[in-house]
């Protein structure tokens, strides 16, 4: 089956607004769960997104959200094209060496004191840390987190291994695939809720909680490349709201109950604007902000604890987020520029059987 291209201008304004969340979440419960203080952003963002928006608290899981429709929009074509050993270099390239880079700075943070872990332990051993470079610590109990964002990169790695299983699928019958993704989170949540400790995996639920936003994104891109009909893309959204009310019931959400009026509101947005191509587009602020994303979303919680706390008594929380944004903004361009670009460009030119289509 033809997988033809769609035009997704807004990709990089959406995921600068999607950084914007992510970092507002974390600086919010930072102030307001760790340390008891308040900001004057923070009033205004919960009084107008929260109150009268309805959006989960601190704005949990918006940047997620976002970014992983993105991800299952943006994927999939390059799924039912590539080849399976091609899409997966291509993934794995992009993702892993900044990956192993910013683990082994947390790592290297909370050995020498300056930051903590991102879980309830006071260190890491060797064990803990080695299974950290492939996400291994996020499924010990109790869970082991030196870097605790990544635990959304399971919810990728998992979605590209499941592309890359059903690839064939993918290129005959698509939309099978989005529908039986979903069955599937359903099968993992209900076998967490009723199979009882020491046999469930609580992090499975987790993943399977978040992995519906990324068929949403799948199912955008097989509405607007026309691949499917309107009448299987309403019955595919459908399967992943059931799930995640199934989540929502099962708690396996852990901000709060109104992730599906949240994923809601996403998924709007990523309508309104994954298409746009206009002058905002084009910003430079959103160009650097969207390519830079993936760096800034590894880096910024091991930067933002440290400075906060040191700059805050001089210039007050404002001046202390602005000055996080600024060593966060420098830490990102070097991972960007130093390991991102470069460690794909090579790996990709070193293991792909194919050129890298544009």
């Amino acid at each position: 089956m033809d997988a033809p291209r769609v035009d997704i201008g807004g990709a990089n304004l959406l995921r600068l607004i999607a950084v914007l969340a992510v970092l507002y979440s974390h600086i919010s419960f930072y102030l307001i769960d760790d340390r008891g203080e308040g900001w004057w952003v923070i009033d205004v963002v919960y009084r107008v997104l929260i109150q009268e928006a309805g959006l989960n608290n601190h704005l949990s899981f918006v940047g997620v959200a976002i970014f992983m429709l993105l991800t299952g929009l943006l994927v999939t074509r390059s799924a039912m094209r590539q080849s399976r050993r091609d899409f997966a270099v291509s993934r794995l390239s992009r993702l892993v060496p900044a990956l192993w880079v910013s683990v082994a700075l947390a790592i290297v943070l909370v050995r020498l004191g300056i930051n903590g872990m991102f879980s309830g332990q006071s260190g890491i051993s060797n064990y803990e840390a080695a299974l950290s470079f492939v996400l291994g610590g996020f499924f010990l109990k109790p869970e082991v987190a030196v870097l605790g964002v990544t635990w959304t990169l399971t919810v990728q790695l998992l979605f590209y291994l499941y592309c890359v299983a059903a690839r064939g699928v993918l290129r005959t019958r698509p939309i099978l695939v989005p529908l039986l993704g979903a069955a599937l989170c359903v099968v993992v949540l209900l076998y967490n809720f009723y199979i009882p400790q020491p046999w469930s995996v609580p992090m499975l639920s987790k993943i399977a909680a978040t992995l519906p936003t990324l068929f949403l994104g799948q199912i955008i891109y097989l509405g607007w490349a026309r691949i499917v009909s309107w009448r299987w893309v309403v019955l595919a959204v459908l399967a992943q709201v059931e799930v995640v009310r199934l989540a929502t019931n099962v708690h396996a959400y852990w901000a709060g109950d109104q992730y599906m009026w949240t994923i809601i509101v996403v998924t709007g947005l990523v309508l309104l604007l994954g298409r746009y191509d206009g002058r905002i587009a084009h910003w430079r602020v959103v160009h650097w902000t969207g390519t830079r994303s993936y760096a800034i979303y590894l880096v910024h919680t091991l930067i933002l604890y440290r400075v906060y706390e040191n700059v805050v008594p001089y210039t007050g929380p404002t001046g202390a987020v602005l000055a996080f944004f600024l060593v966060t903004a420098a830490v990102s361009e070097v991972v960007y520029r130093w390991v991102e670009v470069p460690a794909a460009t090579w790996l990709n030119g070193r293991f792909r059987s194919a050129p890298v289509r544009a």
